[in-house]
């Protein structure tokens, strides 16, 4: 590794402005020692893993990257965002392979869904439904079609996100005729295996490689080709991404889409009494669903379902009805199963959603001790769609049986992964031995000297005290306006992000920018180009926003992000800790809302260069105990309490980086 990461190896010899950084170099041999471990050192049904929390400006790509490639296994890279993929693929790769190993494959793969289905395509010409083409689609998509190599629906820069061509004509696994398929020859999702299977690096997502470990655990059906080692960037959203596919859901969605395609599909392939009989199954259906989502309640949001079927039993009746429309319909599409067409993808369909109407609403008799309970059973209301949940309490025991039972090597990074300096809460959510090695390493930015974090002094209410809403938002007003706008507002709620908005907006002379007015990459291109705007925002803003230079110099952060304790999952998860004699408020909800602050205060510092403010307007930072793990947990910038030191801290910088 001192050949290519040190003062005179390849990096700093043809990468203009390549600094030798020694954490990147204490990354990149952690990662090597523990790829080229020998059989002896690695159990048999145990992955060797390694814990990185790499802070931002490390260049921890580079770091695992380089690594595994020279390793020569079969490497997995999975990412939470499309972003970081997209750099890894065009700037990382092709550094490697033209300095380091020229004879690197490396592909990026997909969910199946960004693919275009050949069968699909040419059934939907077949039936004519032009009223899915938008003006000069067909024509614009059949060149593309015999050029693409994969049918990569990002290769369609044209083709709106939310075109309803597009999930009609794209790779579903209950369409997929398998090699009975009369396109299998020239099949995209053919191609992108074959092609997998040649690459030494695949770069999913962790919704992706999740999905392969789901399928894997049923023993059929894998999505991607056997690989030896798998690296975690963006690691501290794996619990999360992991919990969504080792459970079942069930939704309003799922019945009204089967429905439609066999609708759509009996009016353009049948006639007669088949027709009929196929066109009065799907309008059961139909009138079934529709009856079970009217009967629970109205409201938005997320709820426990185990309440709601003690106290409203004609949910139990209706349930019941559903069942049946389902098995009717299965046993009306049995027939046509073995005639030529997706009728026997329709049946599979209906049964698998009869299944997991099962699972998630069987009855439950008796109750369970807290430590017995796997899942929680809930769901969600939103405007026009209703879903239902069984989701693991905990995710570590399916890890054990599916991720580290199956591979060699696990590496989890991220730039946030600690809770006041200790890895204990991230290795215990996954299952990881307390004696994982760990490896901490700051970023290089030189926090002390370019950076400031305000805390309101003792006289600023606490978030439930009175006053606080006026007191918030006169803090606000007072700091954008010492930045001279420049700031990124996040909030823990809607609500608060609302009611700061409407209250600000008319006080503040900045342009002024809102989530929800417009696609977030929208927004974050004009918050970059007006170098004296404000973005107010919640939720996905408290990470992945890059924005470097003098457009981000303030950070506001309304209060502790601490979860609602009424979400379901977040209620059973709190249950479980508490009847295994822990503390849930300091054991789960004080380390994930540490990891989400360090996050949003992330955003500031982006380069070398930048420089800036994080306002944290929170009292309890120094009012109660678990404010010091939350201190502790902040990047080393000088902290204050006066608002004319900030204000000083701006007038010094002006609107330039500090020199």
């Amino acid at each position: 590794m001192d050949s290519i990461f040190g003062p005179d190896g390849i990096l700093a010899t043809h990468l203009d402005g390549y600094e030798s950084r020694p954490g990147q170099m204490a990354m990149a041999k952690a990662i090597e020692q523990l790829l080229y471990a020998s059989d002896e050192d690695i159990q048999a049904d145990q992955a060797a893993s390694l814990v990185v929390e790499a802070e931002t400006g490390l260049g921890k790509t580079l770091a695992y990257l380089i690594p595994a490639v020279l390793s020569g296994k079969r490497v997995v890279i999975s990412t939470n965002t499309r972003n970081l993929q997209d750099q890894i693929l065009h700037r990382e790769i092709p550094l490697i392979q033209r300095y380091i190993d020229p004879d690197l494959k490396a592909l990026c793969v997909k969910g199946r869904q960004n693919y275009l289905c050949l069968y699909r395509w040419r059934q939907l010409q077949a039936g004519r439904q032009t009223d899915l083409f938008d003006d000069g689609a067909e024509e614009s998509l059949e060149p593309w079609i015999e050029t693409t190599i994969h049918g990569d629906r990002s290769e369609l820069t044209w083709l709106a996100a939310s075109s309803p061509l597009w999930q009609k004509i794209c790779c579903l696994s209950h369409f997929c005729l398998g090699t009975s398929c009369p396109e299998a020859t020239g099949c995209f999702l053919n191609r992108l295996r074959r092609d997998a299977a040649a690459s030494r690096v695949l770069i999913v997502n962790h919704h992706l490689l999740f999905s392969d470990l789901a399928v894997r655990k049923t023993g059929f059906g894998e999505v991607l080709p056997r690989y030896e080692t798998v690296i975690f960037d963006e690691a501290h959203h794996v619990e999360t991404v992991a919990t969504t596919f080792f459970g079942f859901t069930f939704s309003r969605y799922q019945i009204i889409d089967l429905t439609s395609d066999v609708e759509r599909s009996a009016t353009l392939e049948l006639t007669g009494k088949r027709q009929m009989a196929v066109l009065k199954a799907a309008n059961r259906m139909v009138g079934a669903i529709d009856r079970f989502v009217a009967t629970f309640p109205g409201e938005r949001g997320r709820f426990l379902l185990d309440p709601l079927m003690r106290n409203q039993p004609e949910i139990l009746t209706l349930r019941h009805d559903l069942l049946s429309a389902l098995e009717h319909l299965t046993k009306t599409l049995d027939p046509l199963a073995a005639t030529e067409g997706p009728w026997q993808q329709y049946a599979d369909r209906a049964q698998d959603l009869t299944a997991r109407l099962n699972v998630i609403m069987a009855e439950r008799f008796g109750d369970l001790a807290i430590e017995e309970v796997r899942y929680t059973y809930w769901f969600e209301r939103s405007e026009r769609n209703l879903t239902l949940f069984a989701t693991p309490v905990d995710v570590a025991a399916e890890l054990q049986s599916t991720l580290f039972a199956l591979v060699r090597h696990c590496v989890f990074t991220s730039a946030t992964l600690t809770t006041g300096g200790n890895f204990g809460y991230f290795l215990e959510r996954l299952g990881l031995a307390k004696d994982t090695p760990t490896l901490s390493l700051a970023s290089p930015f030189d926090y002390r000297q370019r950076t400031l974090v305000y805390i309101p002094d003792t006289r600023f209410p606490e978030p439930t005290g009175a006053g606080y809403q006026q007191a918030l938002h006169a803090c606000m007003e007072t700091l954008i306006t010492h930045a001279k706008g420049r700031t990124l507002v996040l909030f823990t709620s809607l609500a608060a992000m609302d009611h700061a908005y409407n209250n600000l907006r008319d006080r503040l002379s900045y342009p002024l920018l809102l989530q929800g007015d417009a696609p977030r990459r929208k927004l974050l291109r004009q918050f970059s180009k007006d170098t004296n705007s404000v973005l107010f925002a919640v939720a996905s803003f408290w990470e992945g926003v890059d924005i470097p230079g003098e457009s981000l110099s303030l950070v506001i952060i309304d209060k502790l992000p601490f979860e609602v304790p009424s979400d379901p999952v977040i209620m059973a998860r709190i249950n479980l800790i508490q009847s295994l004699g822990g503390k849930p408020f300091f054991d789960f909800q004080v380390p994930r809302a540490i990891l989400t602050l360090r996050q949003g205060a992330g955003r500031l510092m982006r380069t070398a260069t930048d420089s800036g403010v994080i306002a944290i307007l929170d009292t309890r930072l120094f009012t109660k105990g678990y404010g010091r793990q939350f201190l502790k947990s902040l990047p080393p910038s000088p902290v204050t309490r006066d608002l004319e030191e900030v204000a000083a801290f701006f007038q010094k910088t002006g609107t330039a980086p500090v020199v």
